[in-house]
């Protein structure tokens, strides 16, 4: 049966448009295990299209559904009694619904990708009210809530961090921090570190 041979093609398929619309979350992570924080943002670019891969993506799975569960036509059972041919299990249903929790895990990635990224334990601080300072820094690369987490966990390891809260979505981090103990050149720089850009307030 020549047909049943391809008949898992749109799931491959669907695999390889979730990883691809999971890759600007996915590529920060691999960053931290390979050692780069360059890598952290090479697929940022891809965020804008996240909704036309996850859309894409569902299709092709729903396809490769209706391919398999469909009813076979009479050529088809004709050819198949002739072949004798016997499903492997990379045609099967079972393969499939692999596939299918595989590529659901990928597209949902974003929203659970923090708990990928180490949490520092903050210790209660005594700290003068005239060495506290909070500042708004803009970054720029920013994706998701695991690029929220990245942020958060390299400037949380800065010594005199009071508190620090990224978000992707007014592409900045409010941090709160003790100035008798941390610069807040080094808080740019824990920034840089992870790949992303902190942009100087005084920057056109």
């Amino acid at each position: 049966m020549k047909n049943s041979n391809k008949s898992n093609s749109p799931a491959y398929l669907s695999l390889i448009t979730a990883i691809t619309a999971s890759l600007c979350c996915i590529t920060p992570l691999l960053a931290i295990l390979a050692g780069s924080s360059g890598l952290a943002t090479m697929f940022s670019w891809l965020d804008p299209f996240r909704p036309y891969l996850i859309g894409l993506t569902i299709g092709i799975l729903v396809f490769a559904w209706y391919l398999k569960l469909r009813p076979k036509t009479q050529k088809e059972i004709e050819c198949a009694c002739d072949e004798e041919e016997k499903t492997s299990f990379w045609q099967s249903k079972n393969f499939l619904f692999i596939i299918t929790i595989f590529t659901a895990l990928m597209l949902a990635f974003p929203y659970y990708s923090d708990i990928f990224y180490t949490t520092t334990k903050k210790e209660i601080m005594v700290v003068a009210e005239n060495n506290i300072e909070k500042k708004v820094i803009e970054i720029e690369g920013m994706t998701c809530s695991g690029c929220e987490a990245h942020v958060e966990s390299e400037v949380n390891k800065l010594p005199g961090i009071i508190s620090v809260k990224a978000s992707y979505e007014n592409s900045n981090t409010i941090v709160e921090y003790d100035k008798s103990l941390v610069e807040e050149v080094e808080i740019y720089g824990a920034i840089n570190k992870t790949g992303y850009k902190a942009i100087p307030k005084n920057k056109e």
